[in-house]
């Protein structure tokens, strides 16, 4: 059982709505600049809650969020949060080059260090898209002075991300350019059912269940980590048209509930920044 003082990780993808993985075949991103932007009021928002329950979280920004909105990042680096990076264009790894993805990541720490002075050295993949056969990003992560990353879904089953073998304990990952600390996304195993604790899967299972997750998780011996995004605390966001009928109800389900959830979830854990979580773990280890 972990120690009751390691807190859960608290993560937040910043993105818009329309620029998730499930609508990259019905959004162009050099169209991007024509849709409604929403993220900088949701991730106030968002800010707003975890003021209320005087908790830190990890926020991994997109390059193309930082870049518009450098004010927005100045306010969640000022609150005490950590930034992070979510890469630029919000493009899954193994659809990339090595070249394209070695761009992709130092223009997404361009435009945070832009906004707000700080180097990030973490980093998320768009979907969770480091899976066995872009493993090699973890080099060029490396060469690129990132020193931790949280990329790696040990789950199977998913369409889009998961690494069914993977190691689910934060561990050190060697490269040629340099060590990476892996903290994996948390999931619950029970046989072959898997229950991610974030995303969609908070908003589609009881809360609950996903309070239980955690709890088993801890159990285990280490701290669970919840992620979400600023859009799925948006019930009013724009709908887009054509989408498949799989893709509009992951999208879209449960959007009224997330807040709610959010503020139990809060009440009911322990939670703290990625780095919080990691050096607690690894001290009490």
């Amino acid at each position: 059982m972990l120690s009751g003082n390691i807190p859960n990780a608290l993560t937040v993808d910043v993105e818009d709505y329309f620029q998730v993985s499930a609508f990259a075949d019905r959004v162009c991103r050099k169209d991007w600049d024509k849709y409604e932007c929403r993220v900088e009021a949701n991730t106030d928002k968002m800010l707003s809650i975890f003021d209320k329950h005087s908790v830190r979280g990890t926020f991994f920004i997109l390059g193309w969020v930082a870049e518009r909105y450098p004010s927005l990042v100045k306010r969640i680096a000022h609150a005490g949060h950590e930034v992070a990076s979510h890469g630029y264009w919000h493009q899954l790894v193994y659809d990339l080059t090595p070249e394209e993805f070695a761009k992709d990541i130092a223009d997404s720490k361009d435009a945070i260090a832009n906004a707000c002075g700080i180097d990030v050295v973490a980093y998320r993949a768009p979907s969770f898209s480091i899976v066995d056969d872009s493993l090699w990003a973890l080099d060029i992560l490396a060469e690129y002075d990132f020193r931790i990353d949280s990329s790696i879904f040990p789950i199977g089953g998913h369409d889009r991300y998961g690494v069914v073998d993977a190691t689910k304990e934060i561990h050190d990952i060697k490269t040629k350019h340099g060590t990476i600390r892996e903290f994996p996304p948390s999931a619950w195993s029970r046989g072959r059912i898997h229950i991610p604790i974030g995303g969609g899967y908070f908003r589609l299972f009881p809360l609950k269940l996903t309070l239980k997750a955690i709890q088993a998780i801890r159990k285990e011996g280490r701290p669970a980590m919840f992620y979400t995004h600023p859009w799925e605390f948006d019930p009013k966001q724009p709908k887009l048209v054509a989408l498949k009928r799989s893709v509009r109800f992951r999208h879209y389900v449960g959007l009224n509930k997330t807040e709610r959830r959010l503020d139990r979830m809060l009440e009911s854990f322990h939670f703290g920044t990625m780095s919080d979580a990691m050096g607690r773990s690894d001290s009490h280890s």
